[in-house]
């Protein structure tokens, strides 16, 4: 477990790394579901990538304890 990020002498908390880490994988995610058509489906497009962003920091939060 990651207890604080050194940036130049300025600590940040770990949950920044998982934010811009979780970032990373969910605009990917995005541009392929984008790509596949699935977005055709959903009902609510921004409340979706609000869950699936929610979900993917939650499963990378809880890969890394």
């Amino acid at each position: 477990m990651i207890k604080e990020i050194n940036l130049d002498g300025i600590y940040l908390p770990p949950l920044l790394g998982y934010l811009a880490g979780t970032a990373v994988l969910w605009y990917v995610l995005r541009y392929l579901l984008n790509r596949l058509g699935v977005y055709r489906f959903v009902w609510h497009p921004p409340l979706f990538n609000t869950a699936l962003y929610v979900m993917l920091l939650s499963a990378f939060v809880a890969a890394t304890l």
